[in-house]
């Protein structure tokens, strides 16, 4: 897992293009409508977007990291306490297994162990489809409830961060320090806030 750059839109594309393709051969909800904004995050401003990288294939998996939520699905309560949230991954369908679990759950558990080294408690995400919600809990996020928001039912889920042993997928992670580095100061966060809550316009699952 790496910071995503704009070097990064070609191969994202074809991930975007890819899954959209299988999304829709089965008939299921398809990403297309927002392909252009996914390839567009890898310009990364924020620096919260992240790819998962196979040695061979190049990229085969985004997937957004903020630490502040968007503003429904959540209460006050809940976003008062610090944690990661998780939206907009996406992977190629036709990516091979990373030591026998699929990209997705790999993006997830590296954003867990994360969540865990920087002394975040909590690791949220959100989905629109059921399929998917039973897919995360296989990564052992729990569902904390559903919302109803306009024609969109929404599956919120979050999972307690925790340390895993992940060098075997992904070799020598950074020491804390380095990652809190890459975080804004606390007196930004009203700022962050506000960026944030354009990009969280519509709900991705």
């Amino acid at each position: 897992m790496r910071p995503a750059t704009a070097a990064d839109k070609a191969q994202v594309a074809q991930v975007v293009e890819a899954r959209c393709v299988w999304l829709e051969e089965r008939r299921q909800p398809s990403w297309r409508d927002a392909a252009d904004d996914l390839v567009a995050q890898c310009d990364n401003p924020r620096g919260d977007v992240w790819v998962l990288v196979d040695d061979e294939r190049g990229v085969v998996g985004q997937m957004l990291v903020q630490d502040v939520g968007p503003p429904w699905g959540w209460t006050d309560a809940e976003r008062t306490e610090a944690a990661l949230y998780l939206s907009g991954s996406i992977t190629a369908p036709d990516a091979p297994a990373v030591r026998g679990r699929r990209p997705g759950t790999v993006m997830a558990w590296w954003a867990v162990d994360r969540a865990s080294r920087l002394g975040v408690p909590w690791v949220r995400r959100h989905c629109q489809v059921v399929a998917v919600a039973r897919y995360n809990r296989t990564q052992g996020f729990e569902l904390v409830r559903e919302e109803q928001r306009t024609s969109t039912r929404l599956y919120m889920m979050a999972r307690r961060a925790e340390r895993l042993d992940l060098s075997s997928w992904f070799g020598p992670l950074d020491a804390p320090g380095q990652e809190r580095a890459g975080l804004e100061a606390s007196d930004g966060r009203r700022a962050r806030q506000r960026l944030r809550r354009r990009r969280w316009g519509q709900p991705m699952s």
